[in-house]
């Protein structure tokens, strides 16, 4: 295999395992009851509509036909991914859901 196609090849990998990100993300927050789009807004406010999220957001199942997601899962499969920021927004609902529920 020559380099450019290598480098083709790692690319394509890394495109499938971000849209696997991004759908993780999206069926944590539905699994949650979290607006995915409001959920990544928090945390990228200027960026435009997010087209991998949307067609995310398509594949992901109601809630009760979905397998949980953990959040430690969640927050370590962005860090892979340096989605820095968005961990963090993740990390501030997952507290204050767990203060909602101790209420």
């Amino acid at each position: 295999m020559d380099r450019k196609a290598m480098d083709e090849q790692i690319i394509h990998h890394y495109k499938q395992d971000e849209q696997k990100m991004i759908l993780i993300f999206a069926q944590w927050c539905v699994n949650n009851e979290l607006d995915p789009f409001e959920t990544y807004k928090k945390a990228y406010p200027n960026q435009a509509d997010n087209i991998a999220l949307q067609d995310a957001a398509e594949l992901t199942l109601p809630q009760a036909e979905a397998h949980q997601i953990s959040v430690e899962t969640l927050l370590e499969v962005l860090s892979l991914f340096g989605n820095d920021d968005l961990a963090f927004v993740v990390n501030e609902e997952w507290n204050q859901m767990e203060l909602n529920n101790k209420k």
